[in-house]
């Protein structure tokens, strides 16, 4: 099995972790401070990652290209932007067509990765994105209890450009972050990876504590007096950006985040066996497809 399999599933698994952590910081913070806090308090596992990498790899600390540094700088402000867009959309009354449509990051990063890095993809990985993608909106779809004319109906709507746009955003920052590590030109992927996350949290740290400062600054105690839930859900943040980032120093992009869709199949089974919530038809459906999509990519892998 390729390295970058275990690392996406680890990566979707903290994900999915860090999501349900976030969820006992609903009420104590706001959404933009919820959000700050993943940053914030997983540096400190980036540093300590990074200095893992020198000593087991026995490698320097990188030097950095002004290339590198922009690549760094634009994905982070990419994934913020994700993060506001996001939150506008949920302003909207009616913002359930907008979300699901906000699903198709993967499509996103396939574009942006062929148009900036050539990245190319295989015909069965192409297939698997585009049954990957039909069951994402099948299953967000069917959460939301949207019919297919409502979508439809909804594809002009301002809520549904912005979650177009939060789809873009999200592949974008993806893309950048492999372009970074990538151009490092390192010979060990640990080193470029950790390097690389490390950078971008610090300029994602700086630019939000900027923007909190601004739109929100009593936020910015309100993270301080939180902080053990907060230390979590950066904790479990700070470990699935470590898979992510290493998976994508060493593999396409659109595969990692094709894959990491497993993440909700692991929600679709907690649901099942924790919650013993009802799921639609539709829902079942929709898992389906994304569970053949992740078996063709690893296939095709």
């Amino acid at each position: 099995m390729e390295l970058w399999i275990p690392l996406t599933i680890a990566a979707a698994f903290f994900q999915n972790i860090r999501s349900a952590m976030q969820k006992h910081l609903q009420g104590k913070l706001s959404t933009l401070g919820a959000a700050y806090v993943r940053f914030l308090y997983a540096w400190p596992i980036a540093l300590l990652y990074l200095f893992a990498a020198i000593v087991i790899e026995g490698h320097p600390l990188p030097g950095f290209s002004a290339s590198f540094l922009i690549y760094a700088l634009l994905g982070g402000i990419c994934q913020i932007m994700f993060t506001i867009f996001l939150l506008w959309l949920f302003s909207f009354h009616n913002f359930a067509v907008g979300t699901t449509f906000s699903k198709l990051e993967t499509i996103m990063v396939a574009i942006f990765g062929l148009l900036l890095l050539g990245d190319k993809l295989t015909p069965g990985v192409v297939i698997a994105i585009a049954m990957s993608t039909v069951g994402l909106v099948v299953l967000s779809a069917g959460q939301a209890k949207i019919s297919l004319a409502n979508l439809i109906n909804g594809l002009w709507r301002l809520p549904t450009l912005i979650g177009l746009a939060c789809a873009a955003w999200l592949g974008m920052s993806v893309v950048l972050f492999r372009a970074a590590s990538l151009s490092l030109n390192l010979d060990s992927f640990m080193v470029s990876a950790a390097f690389t996350l490390l950078i971008v949290l610090i300029l994602q740290i700086a630019i939000m504590t900027v923007l909190i400062g601004i739109r929100e600054p009593g936020q910015l105690a309100r993270v301080r007096t939180h902080w053990r839930p907060a230390m979590l859900v950066g904790i479990s943040g700070g470990l699935a950006s470590i898979g992510w980032f290493s998976a994508f120093t060493l593999q396409n992009a659109t595969y990692v985040r094709a894959l990491g869709q497993i993440e909700l199949i692991f929600t679709f089974i907690a649901t099942l066996l924790f919650f013993r919530e009802k799921v639609a038809r539709a829902e079942i459906a929709g898992i389906a497809l994304i569970t053949a999509a992740i078996i063709i990519i690893l296939l095709s892998s």
